[in-house]
């Protein structure tokens, strides 16, 4: 999803049901609300965990529990109404970790906006961590048709220009003194401008999304470094012929160099001739090679050609 620069890669489909976080959202606020009612009463839960400056920082822990609490049932039902409408879409879109972060962090500006511009009495309610999931909703589908307050229909995009003119008017008002009108005013405003930074300030995984969205093209391919081809061994010197064809042909040719002469080349008288038994001995190995192939020698006669070879190639 892209909301200017921003990117998400999930594109949530307009669904049926309510989301996990939602749900769990709204069934806190009702929890609350129904021990407010019953148990601990409006008043003590109020000073409990409503956000006021003058209990602040000592009641630090208002600044998250003040959204969870509501002046009525009017007030609890608005609220959870809009985050029921809005919040399933957002949260498909966003996941619902990113969801809840989402809601809380908006919840805290609206206690900033408070604390820093207001300073006067104590502020409950969702308001502004719910106007937050609705800009949300407003900026990611604006052409999708909504009602405001569930009567009036118009484009998503005008219920964000509408609830932004309307809360920020209003609370000009309230501190310029105009009205009085008893609401935080300011606290929907710091849930609105949160949400706006949430959804355009880069983040840790910003670079992965603008990559994402801009890259149309893939990544150059780096060249990869080319086999080397494996080099097969040299045959050595000492191993003996492969086929039978091979041995039959290099012993003819021993036999022939051993039977005569070399040209050109005078023969000592001091030399002495291979015995006869030694030919008749290779002209055996020969036909019994012809006849059943070099497998047929034993391992004495595969010695002697061996024997043989070797001297042919050394002479």
């Amino acid at each position: 999803m892209t909301i200017d620069d921003r990117t998400y890669a999930i594109d949530a489909p307009l669904q049926g049901g309510v989301t996990p976080a939602v749900q769990w959202l709204i069934a806190a606020n009702v929890v609350v609300f129904f021990l407010q009612l019953t148990i601990f009463g409006a008043g003590n839960m109020a000073s409990w965990l409503a956000l006021s400056a003058e209990q602040f920082p000592g009641h630090w822990w208002a600044v998250g529990t003040y959204m969870f609490v509501h002046a009525g049932l009017v007030h609890l039902g608005t609220n959870m109404l809009m985050l029921w409408m809005f919040g399933p879409r957002v949260e498909r879109s966003f996941g619902t970790r990113a969801f809840c972060n989402f809601y809380l962090w908006c919840g805290l500006g609206g206690a900033i906006f408070h604390l820093l511009f207001v300073r006067e009495g104590a502020i409950i309610g969702a308001s502004g961590a719910v106007v937050g999931v609705v800009l949300a909703y407003a900026l990611r589908w604006p052409d999708d048709e909504v009602f405001l307050f569930g009567v009036v229909p118009m484009k998503a995009r005008w219920l964000a220009v509408w609830t932004i003119a309307a809360n920020v008017g209003m609370a000009l008002a309230d501190l310029s003194g105009v009205t009085a009108s008893g609401t935080a005013w300011m606290a929907h405003v710091g849930g609105l401008a949160f949400a706006w930074m949430y959804l355009h300030a880069p983040n840790g995984s910003g670079l992965e999304r603008v990559k994402q969205h801009v890259a149309v093209v893939p990544d150059e391919q780096r060249p990869q470094p080319i086999p080397k081809t494996p080099r097969t061994p040299k045959a050595r010197r000492h191993e003996h012929p492969q086929t039978a064809d091979e041995a039959v042909a290099r012993s003819n040719a021993m036999a022939k160099r051993r039977s005569s002469p070399q040209q050109g080349a005078q023969t000592p008288s001091a030399t002495v001739r291979k015995p006869k038994r030694k030919v008749d001995e290779v002209n055996a190995l020969l036909d019994k090679i012809s006849r059943g192939g070099i497998s047929s020698l034993t391992p004495a006669e595969r010695t002697m050609l061996e024997e043989l070879s070797r001297r042919l190639r050394n002479s």
